[in-house]
């Protein structure tokens, strides 16, 4: 294999795109719905507060969320769109105080929310990719969504998200693919089924696994370095003695879906999840 690039993103790109819960107004525990299951231990629609969220907008059962049902929470990131919507876009007027802002501000988070994820894909790809064409490409796309995301509410909801991801999407391909190069014999497995799989010490060094179903599979001590894991569902999958250092498009709710351990190797951008 050739020796990986320094893909080390720029620190103020990825301080950015960290969720600072103390600067929202508990976007994620109001504006998404989500439906009782092993996630969650209830059903809330859409712009509902969730019953466990506090008048101060923290979380009454934060340090026992896994204990009490809600898993789904403890891998939610919404990449720094909670403080964007909040400070930037609606100047720090909560939704409790000013409930007329109320119904645009949970409209307008989970567009906020994709543009930071793109942000966030955008900065790994940039550190991925060495100086040229594909660089500046990348570059010019970054600079496009950060734009975007600090448009008015009305600008933001009259985005086409799907549209914007796939005019995104090949560059980030392409960025993979370069990065990729060097592995041997990497593997194709974009989509693919792989609920429950015995990959025990599998050699998946740069493997292209978007959008893979790795649920509940047995990875340990698999080879993961190089491997392309964009989307890909590790709910469950035991990672544990597995290395991961230089995987591409990994990101921390990931980790934080799987099974690790001490011996797992993870990329130095990546924090050890404290349920392993």
């Amino acid at each position: 294999m050739t020796q990986p690039p320094d893909r080390t993103p720029p620190t103020a790109a990825r301080s950015s795109l960290q969720a600072d819960c103390a600067a929202c107004f508990a976007l994620c525990c109001v504006a998404p719905a989500f439906a009782a299951s092993a996630d969650f231990a209830l059903t809330k629609p859409a712009g509902q507060a969730c019953p466990n969220l506090l008048a101060d907008f923290r979380c009454g059962i934060h340090t026992s969320l896994r204990d009490k049902g809600f898993r789904g929470c403890t891998v939610y990131d919404c990449f720094g769109a909670g403080q964007k919507v909040a400070q930037v876009i609606f100047g720090g007027q909560d939704w409790r105080s000013a409930p007329s802002t109320a119904r645009q501000m949970f409209a307008v988070f989970p567009i906020v929310r994709d543009l930071h994820e793109l942000l966030w894909y955008l900065t790994e790809a940039i550190a991925l990719s060495p100086a040229g064409s594909l660089r500046a490409e990348l570059t010019a796309a970054l600079d496009e969504t950060e734009r975007r995301t600090r448009g008015t509410a009305a600008e933001l909801l009259a985005l086409d998200i799907g549209s914007i991801r796939q005019d995104v999407n090949p560059l980030l391909v392409r960025a993979s693919d370069r990065a990729r190069a060097g592995a041997r014999h990497p593997k194709d497995l974009r989509g693919a089924d792989l609920i429950g799989a015995k990959l025990t010490g599998a050699d998946l060094r740069g493997a292209n696994l978007r959008g893979a179903y790795l649920i509940e599979a047995n990875l340990r001590g698999a080879d993961l370095r190089l491997a392309d894991l964009t989307g890909a569902d590790l709910r469950g999958a035991d990672l544990r003695g597995a290395n991961l250092v230089d995987s591409i498009f990994l990101i921390q709710s990931q980790l934080d879906a799987a099974k690790g351990d001490i011996t797992t190797k993870l990329p130095a951008a990546r924090t050890r999840p404290s349920h392993w």
